[in-house]
C-alpha cells in the first residue's frame, strides 16, 4: 500500500509511539511559531523552564494580534517579547509586519518540516506541504525546548478534488463547503489531505484558505502536497532552494474519504454565529449590512484583495456600508500600492487597517449593534467581533465585496458584470526587513518586563477528594472566545493572569466572576455540551479558569487543543458515558469525587457523584498516560519540575 502525504511527513518526523489511530505519538518539531495574544505567556513558560536557548531550526514570535496601543499595556509586551526572542533566540516579526500565518508562509514555510504554533490558525502552512498544527502555549514552549509533541494518532481523511472553480466562487467556497457537510466538529480525530487533480487550479495561496479554517472543522490540521503550485510560490518569495517535492503515491490509501467537484459549488456563506451554519449566498441575499470586511489570516493573498479591487474599481460602496480592508502582510500591503489595487479600493470608500489580525480578533472594527458584518475572517462565534449582539457572516471576497457595493447580502454572480482575472504574479516586491533574526550573543540581553507582567500563578497539585459546586453550566459548541474573550478590552491583560481572570466566561454570565472567587480556595466545576472549547488554542481560556478555582469540566465532548490546555493546567477533563445525563445537573449542584486521584489513575472510568440530588454519572476520560501525570501533578511545568527533568541540561 503507497503513502499519502501525511503518513510521510509523519512517519519523518516519529520519535514516539505507533502510526496507530488512537494511540499516543511523539513528533520532532522543526519550527515553532508564536502570537503576542498567547506568545507573552509562553516565552513567561519558556522562561520557568529554565533553558538558555530554543532548540528548534527556527522559531518565530509575531506580534499581530494586540496592535491597538490605548496605553502602556500593549506596548510594553512588544518590548517584552522583542527581548525574549534577543535572549532565547528567536525570529521577532514587528509591529505592523502583519500575521503571522501569511508572513511565516512568505519567509519561512517549507515543504516536509514541522510547525508547531501557539495558534489554531498554524495549520494554515499545511498548504506548503507542511505538518503544522495548532497547540497550546505550553506545548509549543516544551517544543522550543527540543520536547517532541505528542497527540493521539489521528485518521486520515483524503478528499479529493475534481473539476474547476466556476467564475465568482473561490476557495473560500471550498473550506465552507467542508463545513457545510462537517459542522465546526466533524474533523475532531483526523488530519484532512487535498488530492485530486482539482489540484492543478489551486495556487499555494488558495490551498492556505482552505487549510486555515480547517481549524473550523476541529482538524487536528490540514495537509496538501508540495507541488509545481508549491514551486511557484516559494519562487516568487526567492526561497526556491526551499522546495521539495512531496506527493502522495499513486496507490495512497485514506482512512476515510471525501470529494467535492469543484466545477458544482457556488457562492457560499457561513450565517450567525458558527463557522458551521453553512447555505448558499441566493438563501440569505437581500439582506441589508452594514459592514463588509476583507483581509485576514482566513483570506490573506494578494488575490484576495486584488478580486475586490477589480470589482470596485470606478465604483463606490453603498454609502451605510463599513468597507474594512486589513492587509495581512506588510509586503502584500507595498505590492497592493505598487500594483495599483489600494488606489482603487481607496477611492471606492475602503477604510485602510494596519497589516495584522484587527477586527478578526475583536481588536477594532466592531460592527453596529445587531447589524449584519460580511467578513473574510475564519470565525464568527458569538461577542467575538468586539460587539455583543454582532451579526457576523463569513464569506469570500467576491461576496463580501459584491454586498458592500449594493448594501444588502449579495450573490456576486447577480451582479451583472464579467468575473475579473487576476493572475499572481511570478516575482513579487519582498520585504525582510521588519524580521529581526536571532542574536548569537544570548546572554547579553535581559527580558524587559513591565508592570503589567505578572508571574505564572503557583498551582497546586489535584486533591485526593474533588469536591465543588457547578458554579457554571452551558450547552454545546462553546467556544474558547466565550470562555475567555478577545478583544481590546481583554487581551492587553494577556501576560497578567489575576487581571485577564476577571473575564473568564463574562459573555455568558456576567456574575461568574465574583461567584468563582467566592469559591476559588475549595475549587469549583463547569459542565459543558459537545464540543467544549472549540476555536482559539489560547491557554488563558484553561489557566483563566483554573486560576478562579476550576478543578474539572464534565462535557460530552471536548475540541482538542482545549482538552489539551486543561490537562496542561491540572484541570481534569471528564466526558459523560451517557450524554443524557448533561440534563440531568443543574447549575449550583454539589458533585464529589471521592478518590479522584486513584480513580484517574486505576483507569478511564470515573464515577460522579451528585450529593445534591443523590444521583450518580457515569464518566470517562480519553487522558494519555502522560496527561494523567499532568492532571495529577497540577500542571505540566509542575510534572517537569517534579521528575527532575533538567531541560536545561538535556541535549537537543
Amino acid at each position: 500500500m503507497g503513502k499519502n502525504v501525511t503518513l510521510k511527513l509523519i512517519e519523518s518526523h516519529l520519535i514516539e509511539g505507533r502510526m496507530i489511530p488512537g494511540e499516543e505519538i511523539g513528533l520532532k518539531i522543526d519550527q515553532t511559531l508564536t502570537q503576542d495574544a498567547t506568545g507573552t505567556l509562553v516565552m513567561l513558560e519558556f522562561e520557568a523552564l529554565g533553558i538558555p536557548r530554543v532548540r528548534t531550526e527556527l522559531s518565530a514570535q509575531y506580534v499581530d494580534h494586540n496592535l491597538l496601543q490605548e496605553d502602556f499595556k500593549n506596548a510594553d509586551d512588544h518590548l517584552f517579547l522583542r527581548s525574549a526572542c534577543k535572549k532565547f533566540g528567536l525570529w521577532y516579526s514587528r509591529p505592523g509586519n502583519g500575521v503571522s500565518h501569511p508572513v511565516h508562509m512568505e519567509r519561512f514555510g517549507m515543504p516536509g518540516k514541522t510547525l508547531l504554533g501557539s495558534d489554531s490558525h498554524t495549520c494554515a502552512a499545511g498548504s506548503l506541504g507542511m505538518l503544522a498544527i495548532g497547540a497550546g502555549g505550553l506545548e509549543v514552549a516544551m517544543a522550543m525546548a527540543g520536547e517532541p509533541f505528542r497527540v493521539n494518532m489521528p485518521k486520515i481523511l483524503g478528499v479529493k478534488l475534481v473539476g474547476k472553480l466556476p467564475d465568482w466562487v473561490s476557495a473560500k467556497d471550498v473550506i465552507l463547503e467542508m463545513l457545510r457537510r462537517y459542522d465546526v466538529d466533524g474533523g475532531l480525530g483526523k488530519i484532512v489531505e487535498y488530492y485530486g487533480p482539482g489540484l492543478k487550479t489551486l495556487t499555494a495561496m488558495d490551498r492556505h484558505v482552505i487549510a486555515n479554517m480547517g481549524a473550523e472543522l476541529g482538524a487536528t490540521t490540514t495537509v496538501f502536497p508540495a507541488d509545481h503550485a508549491v514551486m511557484a510560490f516559494l519562487k516568487s518569495q526567492g526561497r526556491e532552494d526551499a522546495f521539495q517535492e512531496i506527493l502522495a503515491d499513486e496507490d495512497a490509501e485514506y482512512d476515510e474519504y471525501e470529494e467535492i467537484n469543484l466545477s458544482e459549488l457556488e457562492p457560499l456563506i457561513a450565517t450567525p454565529s458558527s463557522p458551521g451554519k453553512v447555505v448558499p449566498v441566493r438563501e440569505v441575499a437581500g439582506r441589508e449590512i452594514y459592514q463588509s470586511y476583507i483581509g485576514s489570516s482566513a483570506n490573506p493573498g494578494l488575490r484576495d484583495f486584488a478580486i475586490a479591487a477589480m470589482v470596485v474599481d470606478g465604483k463606490q460602496v453603498h454609502d451605510r456600508v463599513s468597507f474594512d480592508v486589513n492587509p495581512t502582510s506588510r509586503q502584500i500591503l507595498e505590492n497592493m500600492m505598487s500594483m495599483g489595487i489600494l488606489g482603487k479600493l481607496i477611492h471606492a470608500g475602503a477604510r485602510l487597517h494596519q497589516a495584522g489580525c484587527g477586527g478578526c480578533i475583536g481588536m477594532g472594527q466592531a460592527p453596529a449593534t445587531g447589524r449584519i458584518s460580511l467578513r473574510t475572517v475564519p470565525r464568527n462565534f458569538p461577542g467575538r467581533s468586539g460587539t455583543r449582539e454582532d451579526q457576523v457572516y463569513l464569506c469570500s471576497p467576491e461576496t463580501a465585496t459584491a454586498s458592500a457595493l449594493t448594501g444588502v447580502i449579495t450573490d456576486p454572480r447577480t451582479l451583472g458584470m464579467e468575473y475579473p482575472r487576476f493572475m499572481e504574479p511570478e516575482t513579487v516586491l519582498l520585504n525582510t526587513e521588519m524580521l529581526i533574526p536571532p542574536t548569537q550573543e544570548s546572554e547579553l540581553y535581559d527580558l524587559e518586563k513591565g508592570p503589567n507582567i505578572k508571574p505564572l500563578p503557583q498551582l497546586q497539585p489535584l486533591p485526593e477528594t474533588l469536591q465543588g459546586l457547578v458554579l457554571l453550566k452551558v450547552g454545546d459548541d462553546i467556544s474558547t472566545d466565550e470562555i475567555m474573550p478577545a478583544g481590546a478590552k481583554v487581551l492587553p491583560f494577556r501576560s497578567n493572569i489575576p487581571a485577564i481572570s476577571r473575564f473568564v466566561f463574562s459573555q455568558i454570565d456576567e456574575t461568574y466572576y465574583e461567584r468563582a472567587m467566592g469559591h476559588q480556595q475549595q475549587g469549583s466545576f463547569v459542565v459543558g455540551g459537545t464540543n467544549y472549547g472549540q476555536g482559539s488554542s489560547r491557554e488563558h481560556a484553561a489557566l483563566g479558569p483554573r486560576y478562579l478555582g476550576v478543578k474539572m469540566v464534565i462535557a460530552k465532548s471536548f475540541a482538542r487543543i482545549h482538552l489539551q490546555n486543561l490537562s496542561n493546567f491540572g484541570i481534569l477533563p471528564l466526558i459523560f458515558t451517557n450524554p443524557e445525563d448533561w440534563s440531568k445537573i443543574t447549575q449550583g449542584d454539589l458533585l464529589s469525587i471521592p478518590n479522584a486521584r486513584n480513580a484517574i489513575r486505576m483507569g478511564n472510568r470515573v464515577q460522579v457523584n451528585n450529593i445534591t440530588k443523590d444521583e450518580t454519572y457515569e464518566t470517562e476520560h480519553t487522558l494519555t498516560p502522560y496527561q494523567v501525570e499532568m492532571v495529577l501533578a497540577g500542571s505540566l511545568i509542575n510534572l517537569v519540575k517534579q521528575k527532575g527533568l533538567n531541560l536545561a541540561k538535556n541535549q537537543s
